[in-house]
């Protein structure tokens, strides 16, 4: 049996223009789905309800069973709103638990004229904070939000 770190439930400060009503699928949700390789469309998000949502951020999603079971709901959400089985992850890269900075990182943070990131500092963050900034960096994310969660994380003062 495989048990990850349990991850607190929580939303980032460069998330707020969409927490409140869960229009985007936050951080810790994404977190979630990657551990359990689903991959939601933001469309099929946006036809949960609040609580639905909500419920996808607070379930825990940590052993063995914990996630195959928010694998379950969300296919059963997926399926219930779209008469559709999402999309699985045909690989998982958890960049994030690399003790090394990723290049993909490093790459945007130059990109925004971010100050380079140690192996210490990244080592210094938690895994959501990891999980988020590699997410950050991929195409296809909202890049504004780079510059805003290096400096949340402490990593930057202003990009």
């Amino acid at each position: 049996m495989t048990t990850l770190s349990a991850i607190e439930t929580r939303f980032f400060a460069f998330e707020s223009d969409f927490v409140d009503s869960l229009r985007c699928i936050p951080m810790i949700v994404r977190y979630k789905l990657d551990t359990c390789r689903v991959k939601l469309q933001l469309s099929e998000w946006a036809k949960f309800n609040f609580d639905e949502k909500d419920f996808l951020a607070e379930m825990p999603c940590h052993t063995d069973r914990e996630v195959e079971m928010y694998g379950d709901y969300v296919h059963e959400l997926v399926w219930k709103y779209t008469s559709k089985v999402p999309s699985l992850l045909k690989t998982l890269d958890p960049a994030w638990v690399h003790t090394h900075v990723p290049a993909e990182v490093c790459e945007k943070a130059q990109e925004w004229k971010c100050p380079v990131i140690s192996a210490s500092q990244w080592m210094g963050l938690d895994v959501l904070e990891r999980f988020a900034l590699v997410k950050l960096s991929r195409s296809g994310h909202e890049g504004r939000n780079f510059p805003r969660a290096m400096a949340e994380f402490g990593l930057a003062v202003a990009c």
